[in-house]
């Protein structure tokens, strides 16, 4: 099965960041600052702490397919280096209200 591509998961967070998709945090590990959240069917591990968003982990695709954070840096980028300033705010903000 095909890996999942960085910016297919960027895509995910930059909807929720613009308000077409809706975040649920779904489990949080505190000792290790990470954070699953859901996004309509999707799982993502994100690396949050400190009100600061830090990386994507790991992601899983409804129909199974997986990404992770060795694949993405293998290929040049995580996903979340590809959200703007502002989107990278918005999903700070909604972590951090969770």
């Amino acid at each position: 099965m095909p890996t999942l591509l960085s910016r297919e998961v960027y895509q995910q967070l930059r909807d929720v960041a613009m308000g077409v998709r809706f975040l649920q945090q779904l489990e949080q590990h505190q000792t290790c600052g990470q954070v699953w959240v859901g996004i309509e069917g999707w799982q993502l591990l994100l690396d949050f702490e400190g009100g600061r968003l830090h990386h994507c982990e790991r992601c899983r695709h409804p129909d199974g397919r997986e990404g992770s954070l060795d694949t993405w840096q293998r290929y040049g980028t995580d996903p979340v280096s590809l959200l703007s300033t502002w989107e990278m705010a918005q999903i700070e903000r909604l972590l951090g209200q969770k």
